[in-house]
């Protein structure tokens, strides 16, 4: 109803008016009255839009063919130029960021694409944002939101994250026969300098397999004579306690004859 005269403006709009094709004004949100058949107003929204950038084939700098989509986010702030400085903000915007993002991402590398995003995302806002300003308009974020690789190159991402997990692997149970062969070597040497300890271990041992009562437990010749060399060092332990009573009885007699 502007041609009428009289004109609402949204909270989240601006009305920018001409007259006879001259720009009069820019009127705020409310009921706003202009001269009938005169005045023309248009309505520009400065609520955040949401734009996706459809998915193109781009060449990246080592040669790999991938898919890349995208989306942004830009809001009008300045009314007059939105509609003044370009025919149809909206659909430019689209074509910009369409070449932004292949550009940008064209000149990274794979890798720098799937572990960068953050990089690329800021570097395609900024670039949008400098093009766009003197449109009115404000680029808020972009963001690459799909990002599609050949199967080839799955594949050999796959075989490749596959063979990092298993030399990590290899590297872990490397490590784990070292200190276990240090540990080990630690063991022997106490063992060596106390004999008997080996012996008590094997005692051990037994005592262990004997608590599953289905187990047989066979006695090695070896283990007889380890069996024979604890006797004997309990008794070589034991015995000049017992045999002292004996010489000293011996001695006793002697003195009396």
């Amino acid at each position: 109803m502007s041609f009428l005269g009289v004109a609402v403006v949204r909270q989240y709009e601006r009305g920018v008016v001409f007259r006879f094709g001259r720009l009069r004004a820019t009127r705020e949100p409310g009921l706003r009255f202009m001269i009938p058949l005169v005045d023309r107003m248009r309505k520009v929204s400065l609520r955040t839009v949401t734009m996706p950038i459809p998915s193109q084939q781009v060449i990246t700098r080592d040669n790999v063919s991938i898919n890349v989509a995208a989306v942004a986010y830009f809001r009008r702030v300045d009314p007059v130029a939105c509609i003044i400085a370009i025919e149809n903000v909206q659909t430019a915007i689209g074509q910009i960021a369409q070449t932004t993002v292949r550009n940008v991402v064209g000149r990274s590398s794979l890798d720098d694409v799937l572990s960068d995003t953050e990089t690329l995302n800021e570097s395609i806002k900024e670039i949008l944002d400098r093009t766009t300003e003197r449109w009115g308009v404000l680029v808020e974020l972009v963001e690459l939101k799909d990002i599609e690789l050949p199967q080839s190159m799955q594949r050999a991402m796959a075989r490749e994250a596959e063979a990092e997990r298993e030399k990590r692997g290899k590297v872990i149970a490397a490590e784990g026969e070292a200190l276990s062969a240090g540990k080990l070597a630690e063991a022997a040497d106490v063992l060596a300098a106390h004999p008997i300890s080996l012996q008590l271990r094997n005692l051990q041992v037994l005592g262990e397999i004997a608590i599953e009562r289905n187990s047989t437990i066979v006695f090695p010749a070896q283990f007889l004579d380890s069996v024979r060399d604890l006797s004997a060092f309990v008794a070589r332990e034991g015995g000049p306690s017992a045999d002292a009573p004996a010489v000293n009885g011996r001695t006793a007699a002697g003195a009396m004859s």
